[in-house]
C-alpha cells in the first residue's frame, strides 16, 4: 500500500498595501473628533487609570448627550477643516497631474509642496 504524502500549501502572501504619499494633504476632522480632542484630557482627569477604549466610550456617550446647539461650534470647525482639505487637495491634485506628464519631474519630486 503506497504511503500517503501530505502536500504543503504555500503561504499566501498578503496583498501589498499601496503606500500613501507623505506629501498628500491630511483629511479633515469630523465634528466628533474636534469634540473628542477638546474633552479627552478632562475625561482622563475625571477617571484616573481609565483604559484607552473606555475613554472613547465615555466621549461617545457625552457626544450623544450634547444638544444641537452645543454641537454647533464643533460642526463649524469641521466645516472649515473640510474646506481647508478640499483646497489643499485641489492644489495637490494639480501638482500630481502636472507631474504625471513628466516622468523626469515625478522621479525627482521629493520636496514637500506648500
Amino acid at each position: 500500500m503506497p504511503k500517503e504524502t501530505k502536500t504543503r500549501k504555500s503561504k499566501a502572501k498578503a496583498p501589498t498595501k499601496r503606500q500613501k504619499d507623505p506629501n498628500a494633504p491630511k483629511r479633515g476632522l469630523s465634528a466628533y473628533m474636534f469634540f473628542a480632542n477638546d474633552n479627552r484630557d478632562k475625561v482622563r482627569e475625571d477617571n484616573p487609570g481609565i483604559k484607552f477604549g473606555d475613554v472613547g466610550k465615555i466621549l461617545g456617550e457625552k457626544w450623544k448627550e450634547l444638544t444641537d446647539k452645543d454641537k454647533k461650534p464643533y460642526e463649524e470647525q469641521a466645516r472649515k477643516d473640510k474646506e481647508r482639505y478640499e483646497a489643499e487637495k485641489a492644489k495637490y491634485n494639480a501638482v500630481i497631474g502636472f507631474l504625471s506628464f513628466s516622468p523626469v519631474l515625478s522621479a525627482c519630486w521629493v520636496v514637500k509642496w506648500e
